[in-house]
């Protein structure tokens, strides 16, 4: 039937002859199926919906087998399930075997983060990665289809000619973007980040609904350790958590991201995981491998990474930028040996041994890291309890694994 359609495309002659032959019931049973067909393509009304349907297709990855939704599951709080010969350090490539060099941060809540720059106290902030290096959403969505440690893509031509391959992408950038959209590589290609940036603006990223939002909203109560983690973190007098996980210093807590989006090094150390995996390690520098940073910085920003949110982050171990601690209450611990002196706090309990030495030594926050006092247990785990909190409801099932 295919061979037909083309020769009588081709020949209006035969069309009439085989019209005449086939008889008009048969080609209206033709033009029924190319109606149906039609038909069965899925509508993208707007580019929030053409961005959902492009976060989740493994065609747009070189072999096929890798969405944006891989490396972000919505089921797992936008992170990497998937375990590696690294566990879930890093994330696996498209190709089966490569590994990326950090741990990839959840996409929720992260179009709060403001355009990379630099805010009001002079300090770089904002900007999408780990070290900010894209300066918003859409050119973060930019970067794994061509990073050839992740989705492995070639070119934005390449990637072009994937979407084009998908008659309802086609009728949706015509409609969304103009009606030339497709003609230009590039001019497709931003079409589909901005697409993907769109999707992540909606509310199935940041819908707010955790037991801490419920609690402002006056619809639970928190535990009584619950509400001492609360009282601890937002104190001026016992922890300095909200001096960098704080955005809204005057405008209250609701709509909270819980981080400044600021870039500190903290001291993490290497993960000797890494190393132990056979492959070359160099020092991470973090935002002084920015190329938006002005390189009379670098030396003093090395080592700094951006000041994480803090939604969901008892369902998106491991911690650090480079998946170096795999527990909660390991992070507050490694915060806490700032302040506490005590013997058994200069010890990583995931080791066994004394805290490694970090990775860069220079440029510590010291500031930020050494104004509280030292936190007892109790307060420890209140601090682990009042975090919890912070699961967006959808998740909080992932609290009890």
């Amino acid at each position: 039937m295919i061979r037909i359609r083309m020769t009588a495309r081709r020949h209006p002659i035969i069309s009439l002859i085989l019209a005449l032959a086939i008889g008009p019931v048969m080609l209206l049973g033709l033009a029924t199926m190319r109606a149906t067909l039609a038909e069965d393509l899925p509508v993208y009304q707007s580019r929030e919906e053409l961005g959902a349907a492009l976060f989740a297709d493994v065609n747009l990855s070189r072999n096929r087998t890798q969405a944006c939704a891989t490396c972000h599951s919505p089921e797992f709080a936008f992170t990497d399930p998937r375990e590696t010969e690294l566990g879930r350090d890093v994330s696996l490539g498209d190709d089966g075997m490569s590994l990326g060099t950090r741990n990839g941060p959840s996409a929720a809540y992260a179009a709060m983060a403001p355009a990379f720059g630099r805010n009001a106290k002079g300090r770089y902030h904002g900007g999408l990665f780990l070290d900010g290096r894209a300066a918003d959403l859409a050119a973060q969505a930019a970067g794994p289809p061509l990073n050839p440690l992740e989705m492995g893509m070639a070119s934005e031509a390449e990637v072009t000619t994937r979407l084009r391959e998908n008659p309802a992408y086609v009728q949706a950038f015509t409609r969304l973007f103009g009606p030339e959209v497709l003609d230009s590589d590039r001019d497709a290609f931003r079409a589909m980040t901005e697409s993907i940036a769109a999707f992540e603006r909606t509310e199935d990223f940041r819908p707010f609904d955790s037991r801490y939002d419920r609690f402002l909203r006056g619809e639970v109560q928190l535990t009584d350790e619950e509400e001492l983690g609360r009282l601890l973190f937002f104190s001026n007098q016992f922890t300095n958590c909200h001096l960098c996980h704080q955005l809204r210093m005057l405008g209250g807590a609701e709509l909270e991201p819980f981080s400044n989006f600021e870039f500190h090094n903290i001291g993490v150390p290497a993960n000797p995981a890494f190393a132990g995996s056979g492959r070359k390690v160099t020092v991470d520098r973090g935002l002084a491998e920015n190329p938006m940073v002005d390189p009379a910085d670098r030396d003093k920003v090395a080592g700094q990474f951006k000041v994480p949110s803090l939604r969901n982050v008892a369902v998106t171990g491991p911690y650090m930028h480079n998946g170096v601690f795999k527990d909660l209450r390991t992070v507050i611990l490694f915060y806490d040996k700032y302040n506490n002196s005590a013997p058994r706090r200069q010890v990583n309990p995931e080791t066994g041994r004394p805290w490694d030495a970090p990775e860069v030594p220079e440029n510590l926050s010291l500031k930020e890291l050494e104004t509280g006092p030292a936190l007892d247990d109790q307060r420890i785990n209140a601090l682990v309890a009042f975090l919890r909190t912070l699961t967006d409801r959808r998740y909080e099932h992932l609290l009890a694994e």
